[in-house]
């Protein structure tokens, strides 16, 4: 079983940055794809995105260009770069760990126009 942590969301101004972070626990936090999903209220879950074990990426379109997912299996750690935020990038933003279906407890992020 893995246990995610989710971090480093806030308040930020449209056009700025946030780097969010995703630590786990657990022996295996290497094994499976990971990803970044976001939820607005009264909204299905969406996927931002997603990073394979051995790295390869995918994004939303909504996304692609402005973040960029990594992960550090060292650190059992994922990351979502936020570059050029918008208004509507303002939700709750979850880890997946798709190996153990474990979600993180979510981290805001809240981009002022």
């Amino acid at each position: 079983q893995v246990h995610l942590v989710e971090s480093g969301g806030g308040l930020v101004q449209a056009g700025g940055s946030l780097r969010l972070s995703c630590a786990g626990s657990g022996r295996f936090f290497s094994i499976g794809s990971m990803g970044w999903y976001r939820q607005a209220p009264g909204k299905q879950r969406e996927l931002v995105a997603r990073i394979t074990s051995d790295g390869s990426t995918n994004y939303s379109d909504s996304v692609k260009g402005r973040f960029t997912i990594s992960r550090d299996n060292a650190k059992n750690t994922i990351y979502l770069q936020m570059n050029s935020l918008k208004p509507e990038d303002t939700v709750v933003y979850y880890c997946y760990a798709d190996f153990f279906g474990t979600w993180g407890q979510g981290t805001q992020v809240t981009v002022s126009s």
